[in-house]
């Protein structure tokens, strides 16, 4: 049993010894093993510089309709929701009382122009008689007064008759410029007050149209030194270029441009307003729609980009990239970034030129890490 019991031990001490290398062969074997890794080299370029931003879509030109007279609406003249032109009658109020008051002042000039008539008559007579001595200075005077006044009452009437022409004309409403109409808010039989505060209705001019978008003053403030420091060039003469995403992130087919930039920091925001304009020949645009309004803002001559798939960020949004060092091992390496184009981000500082940038793999690798870079072509698309 001695004997069993001795050999035994000794089989087993030389399976462990035997382990025991295995482990250490294993060991040996991983510390070579290196992981491959996608890489891109870092290359200045020129390269647009744009910020998207978000904004609303305004109606190019918004009126309220409204009566410039009081009256009784007979009947209404357009199809609720269809293009208008300026113009077109949209509304008849009851005529009678302002044609009265029309034909009334009609009869009020020729009044007037028959008075007038007479004493310019009258006062001719007079000035041929003052000759002979006929007519005493006093006379003279008198037929000249009187002549003067009704030259002043016949330009009276007409005023009061160039006055009801116009109310009886503001007894058909029409529209005040070209556009789609809203819906009425009065219909036939009802009582309407000269410019009274609700409106009628409503006309909007969809075409061009309107986007308003607001961008940080500090990011304002920070273009403006990229530009006067000469790291950046201006887009063009014209300013800014500006493009549109709908809301579904659709491309608009119409470029547009920047049509005004606000000169004055809101104070409970921190932005600066400002208004690029777009054509809207196919109604495609509507007042209130939520899109996003690319903005080239300059040219960067030497621009570093990195792909957005190579940065990750922190609980903090802190960005960060894997960096392949000359030995061929990693390091994270912090970034400051900023939005670049087709999917990558501009990089302002963290990065040099001719530095590797790791791409694809990067999601098991740790600081120090000895990889195997392969140049990969991040247009292509990926593999499975």
């Amino acid at each position: 049993m001695t004997t069993l019991r001795t050999t035994g031990l000794a089989l087993l001490a030389i399976a462990a010894a035997l382990c025991g290398g295995c482990g250490a062969a294993g060991q040996a074997g991983g510390a070579g093993q290196s992981t491959e890794v996608g890489i891109v080299v870092v290359q200045p370029q020129k390269t647009a510089v744009t910020t998207q931003l978000p904004g609303r879509t305004v109606a190019f030109r918004i009126a309220q309709v409204r009566p410039q007279v009081s009256g009784i609406i007979q009947r209404r003249l357009f199809t609720e929701g269809a293009l208008v032109e300026a113009g077109q009658p949209l509304y008849q109020l009851d005529p009678a009382p302002y044609q009265a008051a029309f034909d009334s002042a009609q009869a009020q000039v020729a009044s007037a122009d028959a008075n007038a008539q007479t004493l310019r008559l009258k006062y001719e007579r007079y000035q041929k008689l003052s000759a002979s001595g006929d007519v005493s200075q006093q006379d003279r005077d008198d037929i000249t007064a009187s002549l003067r006044q009704a030259e002043a009452q016949q330009t009276v009437a007409r005023a009061a008759l160039e006055t009801a022409r116009i109310n009886l004309g503001y007894t058909r409403i029409v529209a005040p410029i070209s556009g789609r109409i809203a819906t009425s808010a009065f219909t036939e039989g009802a009582l309407v007050t000269a410019n009274q505060d609700a409106p009628l209705t409503t006309v909007q001019q969809y075409a061009p149209m309107y986007v308003d978008v607001t961008q940080p003053a500090t990011e304002v403030l920070r273009l403006r030194q990229q530009l006067a420091a000469g790291v950046l060039a201006r887009a063009g003469a014209d300013g800014a270029a500006v493009s549109l995403l709908l809301e579904d992130g659709t491309p608009y087919p119409q470029p547009g441009r920047l049509e005004f930039t606000g000169i004055t920091e809101s104070e409970s925001t921190g932005t600066i307003t400002l208004r690029a304009v777009f054509p809207n020949p196919d109604g495609t645009l509507l007042p209130g729609m939520y899109v996003r309004a690319v903005l080239t803002l300059g040219v960067a001559q030497s621009a570093l980009l990195v792909p957005q798939q190579a940065v990750s960020r922190n609980a903090r949004g802190d960005a960060s990239v894997w960096v392949v060092r000359a030995d061929d091992h990693v390091e994270l390496r912090p970034l400051q970034l900023e939005a670049g184009n087709d999917n990558q981000w501009r990089v302002l500082s963290g990065l040099n030129a001719g530095e590797r940038v790791v791409v694809q793999g990067q999601q098991k690798l740790r600081p120090g890490d000895a990889v195997r870079p392969v140049l990969v072509d991040t247009a292509a698309p990926a593999r499975g």
